[in-house]
């Protein structure tokens, strides 16, 4: 491709009033609709009296043009200007300014902040009654629960402290706020948030993991998750009170423990013929001696857990032992182990394999990065905490429009589906006072979009859900 020189004597001006750049917004807030998003807002959010006597007005409408906003690609308050360009307030009503904005979330308090979750998390089950954006959860779901640190620089973010992470496989200190969140998903269905709360950047990740396990399990089995629930976390969750919330909930766990004097002794204590070689998806085989290129074994064996708490687990003790490549010289096989508690019913090859798809939930946090969650933007806890949960409604809201859109979409990554479906540039129209959107000829995605509109607009959904 090469620019001609006649680009030189051009003048750029921004003066179309018809032209919009993010006409994909139309069809993917046509579906929060569908999904009955303001009408919750409008029920479950009220600010009440606020500092500024206006800035708790409309609710719905204010969160609405937050999350259309973050759905084009906006991962600040400034940002948010994005949806005021061009043609876009003749598509849609009630845009507010980013200062306008920027104010409602600064009213928020934590009351505040768990009244729209309640929104997030109603919305995430019409969601799903919509579109098919967990397939085959009627027969198997699977949660998965981590935390992430989120750095913020400046000394005005309330919250912000000294946390652990982990940067290139080593544990450094950051400052910044932390947040949980678990994750829905199932064999074939990409993961949307079932939960997400912004924390201090000093608090530990199991903190509070107990309440949003119940609170996950719970939106599971509303969305459909008839089945069997799996409840899949690493060390830092392995513990009697998250154990004890999956048993009560009637959903089971994999869940890594930390290696103490007796789980040292139970892996110990299991013979060297009860290891089995695992064959992981896309394992290679050694093409001279036919053997797996992994030398990963598992074993198991029955272990009670948490006995010296008043909440003892007896369950299936798994243990991964993985050759230490660093080791190759000594006289015996020397072995890295990493153990695992769980009641599944799988045979414990296969409980491996389904215990380390665990790590999809990066790809969630992937996503948030990359796009809302970028920042957290506000120097008010309750602000960043209201902000985090309205990325987790886009993140969700993404991922549903990318179902409708087709097979492809369905599993595209957030900035996958912001450029191919949401940031399509359409001039606007009134022939006969219709309205039309010219969109770009020969759009390499043209037949998804067009896929995504007709489910939306032309019948391909039920009626908007209502409150």
């Amino acid at each position: 491709m090469k620019l001609p020189d006649v680009w030189s004597r051009a003048t750029p001006v921004f003066d179309d009033q018809h032209l919009v750049s993010c006409a994909g917004l139309v069809p993917v807030m046509g579906l929060a609709e569908r999904a009955g998003l303001s009408d919750l807002i409008a029920e479950r959010v009220a600010l009440g009296a606020t500092r500024v006597a206006s800035a708790g007005v409309n609710p719905a409408g204010k969160l609405t043009s937050i999350i259309a906003g973050m759905a084009a690609g906006a991962d600040s308050i400034d940002d948010l200007d994005l949806i005021r360009s061009g043609g876009m307030p003749q598509l849609f009503g009630g845009v507010y300014a980013p200062a306008t904005l920027g104010q409602f979330l600064r009213e928020f308090s934590h009351g505040h902040a768990l009244q729209l979750a309640s929104v997030f998390r109603a919305h995430l089950v019409n969601l799903v009654r919509h579109t098919d954006l967990l397939p085959g959860i009627g027969e198997q779901a699977y949660i998965d629960i981590d935390s992430l640190l989120r750095p913020v620089f400046g000394h005005a973010k309330q919250g912000a402290s000294y946390g652990h992470t982990k940067i290139a496989g080593k544990q450094v200190l950051r400052n910044g706020l932390s947040p949980l969140a678990t994750t829905l998903s199932t064999r074939h269905g990409a993961p949307v948030l079932a939960g997400i709360r912004l924390r201090a950047g000093r608090a530990g990740s199991g903190r509070g993991a107990a309440s949003m396990v119940t609170e996950a399990i719970r939106v599971a089995r509303a969305a459909g998750a008839t089945g069997e629930v799996l409840v899949r976390g690493d060390s830092a969750y392995g513990n009697s009170t998250v154990v004890s919330a999956c048993l009560k909930a009637g959903a089971r766990f994999s869940l890594v423990l930390v290696k103490n004097s007796s789980v040292t002794r139970a892996m110990g204590s299991i013979p060297d013929h009860a290891w089995t070689p695992v064959h992981y998806p896309g394992a290679v085989l050694d093409p001279d001696t036919g053997g797996l290129i992994s030398d990963a074994e598992v074993a198991e064996i029955e272990f009670t857990a948490f006995a010296t708490t008043q909440q003892p687990v007896t369950a299936r003790l798994i243990v991964r032992r993985v050759r230490d490549r660093a080791r190759l010289d000594e006289l015996f096989p020397v072995w890295r182990y990493h153990p695992f508690l769980t009641n599944s019913l799988q045979p414990a090859p296969v409980a491996d394999i389904t215990h380390r798809r665990h790590a999809i939930i990066e790809t969630t946090f992937a996503d948030l990065i990359d796009g809302p969650l970028a920042h957290l933007p506000s120097g008010r806890f309750a602000a960043n905490s209201a902000w985090a949960i309205c990325a987790a409604i886009t993140h969700n809201l993404l991922r549903a429009a990318g179902t409708l859109a087709g097979e492809r979409h369905a599993v595209a990554r957030g900035a996958t589906l912001r450029r191919t479906i949401v940031t399509v540039s359409a001039r606007l129209a009134r022939p006969q006072r219709r309205l039309v959107l010219h969109l770009p000829a020969h759009w390499p995605w043209a037949y998804a979009w067009q896929t995504l509109w007709n489910q939306v607009f032309r019948h391909g959904l039920p009626p908007p859900i209502t409150a």
